[in-house]
């Protein structure tokens, strides 16, 4: 088996990577802190039990891209001739069934205590020889995972397009919405304090919806890449743009009447075939042809391997409608 060629970043979407780094082990870090400070806090309340697994799986999306990044990264060889790309959406699926199975789990555990009316307490804790609410402690518990998680969630967002990572764009728009979580988590404990038993298992199931939200559209777009469903953007917002580049240049080459593109997404690179129909007469169609796949290549970064047939002719279904 042929392997494809060598690749790495270019320099500058290096720098953008080495930032995305940074970021998510400063995530790690500082979910380490807010989950034992939820754990310590959290006490019988539901709601906080609820946060903090929720806190704890919000780990996960910053860990597999830590993995994954660096095995993507691994030299393609006889036995992987792609490359270890793919791992990207292995990784990107794992944690969307991580997400889904404890969302589900919370979910019913919540309903339960709900419907067994089992009435959640908060009482006094001791803290430096002085007595204070039990909810105090949780609400700032509750505020200190929130705020910093909102400005690193910004932080990844305007860096994942720039390296087309969609693991760490769902760990962005994850921790970018988590002060609604965290927003229901202060009710629920607020509610028991004022004597509101059933705000804090209805709080729970909130938090818990929240992450089958995240868990299950995180799951159908790992899915969709692993069928190799046509390219879409890094935020999910539309069809990949750059099959259609790809097509017009080599539409452009003075040789080339007519192209069609046929292009796989596989982590953070595509894949893929040209097909061109040479204009009549075309002399040295071998050299023309390895021009054609260097120019394509040269189109964008993400194009890791591309392979360039000319064909005699293209019928409408090389090119169908959108």
């Amino acid at each position: 088996m042929r392997p494809v060629r060598e690749f790495d970043l270019p320099s500058e979407k290096q720098a953008v990577l080495k930032k995305a780094h940074r970021l998510e082990i400063i995530t790690v870090i500082y979910i380490c802190t807010s989950a034992t400070f939820l754990g310590l806090t959290m006490g019988s309340s539901q709601a906080m039990r609820t946060s903090f697994f929720e806190d704890v799986l919000s780990i996960i999306p910053a860990i597999t891209f830590l993995i994954c990044i660096r095995i993507a990264r691994w030299p393609a060889s006889k036995n992987y001739p792609y490359g270890f790309h793919g791992a990207v959406s292995i990784g990107y699926l794992t944690a969307s069934l991580a997400l889904i199975g404890m969302g589900t789990f919370l979910l019913i555990e919540a309903v339960m205590k709900f419907a067994a009316g089992e009435r959640t307490t908060i009482g006094g804790m001791e803290i430096f020889g002085h007595t204070v609410w039990a909810g105090w402690p949780m609400l700032c518990a509750v505020v200190y995972t929130a705020v910093p998680s909102v400005f690193l969630g910004r932080a990844k967002l305007k860096l994942a397009p720039q390296i087309h990572d969609k693991v760490l764009f769902a760990d962005a728009q994850m921790m970018k919405a988590d002060w609604m979580a965290e927003t229901a988590t202060a009710i629920g404990v607020l509610g028991v304090g004022l004597g509101f038993w059933w705000i804090d298992p209805l709080a729970a199931s909130l938090v818990s919806l929240s992450i089958l939200h995240d868990g299950w559209t995180n799951l159908s777009a790992a899915v969709g890449d692993l069928i190799e469903r046509r390219p879409m953007k890094t935020d999910r917002s539309g069809p990949e743009p750059l099959p259609d580049q790809l097509r017009n240049a080599m539409q452009e080459l003075d040789w080339v009447e007519d192209a069609a593109v046929r292009l796989r997404e596989i982590g953070h690179v595509f894949y893929g075939e040209v097909f061109i129909q040479p204009r009549a007469s075309v002399e040295d169609l071998p050299r023309r042809i390895d021009e054609a796949a260097g120019k394509a290549r040269s189109l964008n970064w993400r194009i890791r391997d591309v392979t360039v047939m000319a064909v005699p002719k293209l019928d409408a279904e090389s090119n169908p409608p959108d």
